[in-house]
């Protein structure tokens, strides 16, 4: 059967109470790969920003590794992103009952979980976060390999209206734009995984109860049911 809410690995554990696998261990990495490294760029990228912020270049050891270790983990953090781009992104598409949860967003905040349509394993505001990530990251990887000087020889041969000092400072504002607007779209994510009790256990144990994914993932824990039931009928039965 194919899989339209859920993703490889997910399954309903024969526990007592009931527990369903959300994250595979190599995703729940990839995920804190990906947190750890967007930290780590948005405390050197604020040493970098202003003068006022530059004592935070101490916490890297000064002002010269800062200027070659923020693109660095740039480039980890890209690379890292896109494995879990990869492993997320059919899931994260946009369906018919996100439509319904975002009108009913007053009822997402105070609670009133009845009143919301019944979601696959992501909802509409954790699909926003997911796509805001992945647009605001390639805009940082472009706007950051134009302004890195190591990386000029390369725009010159590719790309040489990259290498001049207009197009630079252009990259400079838009590097700094969109590096506010993840920062932004970071904390908001942090703050709905606390917010929702029993979120941030999916990635850190990665399982969840089943009365949580009852609550807030009711067609991704129906498809897994079902999955499982298909999978005990097509047993045969020992002899």
């Amino acid at each position: 059967m194919p899989h339209k809410y859920s993703a490889p690995g997910d399954h309903i554990e024969s526990t007592k109470p009931v527990t369903v696998s959300r994250y595979r261990g190599i995703t729940r990495l990839n995920h804190w790969v990906t947190a750890l490294s967007l930290i780590l760029l948005a405390i050197s990228g604020l040493a970098l920003f202003h003068p006022s912020l530059f004592f935070l270049s101490g916490l890297f050891g000064g002002g010269q590794v800062v200027r070659w270790l923020h693109p660095a983990i740039g480039i980890v953090l890209f690379i890292s992103f896109f494995l879990l781009f990869l492993q997320m992104w059919k899931l994260n598409l946009p369906r018919r009952e996100d439509v319904t949860w975002v009108a009913h967003s007053a009822d997402v905040v105070m609670g009133r979980e009845d009143r919301l349509p019944e979601l696959g394993k992501y909802n509409a505001g954790q699909k926003f976060v997911f796509w805001a990530m992945t647009g605001l990251i390639l805009v940082l990887i472009l706007s950051g390999l134009m302004i890195w000087e190591k990386q000029l020889p390369l725009w010159r041969d590719y790309a040489p209206w990259a290498a001049t000092i207009p197009a630079r400072r252009i990259a400079l504002l838009v590097h700094a734009m969109a590096a506010v607007a993840i920062i932004l779209v970071f904390i908001l994510h942090v703050y709905a995984a606390f917010w929702t009790r029993g979120t941030l256990r999916a990635m850190t144990t990665g399982s969840v109860t089943g009365g949580w994914a009852f609550r807030h993932h009711r067609k991704w824990l129906r498809e897994l049911a079902k999955n499982r039931k298909m999978s005990e009928n097509s047993k045969t039965p020992a002899e």
